[in-house]
C-alpha cells in the first residue's frame, strides 16, 4: 500500500535561525505565530535563508543553541504540532519562548536530522513536496503517515 501524497498528513513551517535550532533541540516548544493554525501532526523545520542576529543576543537562545551548526535554507528536523493557542489577556506567558498577543502553536517530539536538506521555504504553513518528504524519511525512517 503507497503512502498518502505527503500534503495529506505532514506540512512544513520556515523559522529563521537560530529559532530553527531551539525547536530540533527540543527546548523552545512554542512558536509564535500571527494566524491560528487548525491543522495538527508532523511538520518539516525549515530553516530560511536568514539569520536573525539579534535574537543571539537573547541569553535563553545562547545558552540553547551553544554547541550546535545554525544551519540555513534547509530543513533541518521534524517536530510535531500539538496545538494551537493564545494566551488570556493579562495571564502568564505558558512557556519562556512565548509572546503576547499572538498565537502560540506546541510542538512536541522534536528530532533532528543528521543531514540538513536544502530546500526553498514559504511563509505560513506549507506542503512540501512528496521528494522532500522521502528525503526526511531516508533519515527518520519512523516517520511516516498515521495508519488509519
Amino acid at each position: 500500500m503507497n503512502n498518502p501524497p505527503a500534503q495529506d498528513w505532514i506540512r512544513a513551517i520556515t523559522t529563521r535561525q537560530p529559532c530553527t535550532t531551539c525547536i530540533v533541540t527540543g527546548h523552545k516548544t512554542i512558536e509564535n505565530r500571527p494566524r491560528p493554525w487548525p491543522w495538527r501532526g508532523w511538520l518539516l523545520l525549515h530553516s530560511s535563508q536568514r539569520l536573525d542576529t539579534a535574537v543571539l543576543r537573547n541569553p535563553l537562545v545562547a545558552r540553547t543553541i551553544r554547541g550546535h551548526d545554525l544551519h540555513t535554507g534547509a530543513v533541518i528536523g521534524v517536530a510535531r504540532l500539538t496545538a494551537c493557542h493564545q494566551d488570556p489577556e493579562g495571564a502568564p506567558l505558558c512557556s519562556p519562548w512565548a509572546q503576547p498577543h499572538v498565537n502560540h502553536l506546541v510542538l512536541a517530539d522534536a528530532q533532528a536530522l543528521t543531514l540538513p536538506i536544502p530546500a526553498a521555504g514559504a511563509l505560513g504553513p506549507w506542503k512540501p513536496s512528496q521528494d522532500l518528504v522521502e528525503q526526511v524519511q531516508l533519515q527518520l525512517p519512523h516517520l511516516c503517515p498515521p495508519v488509519s
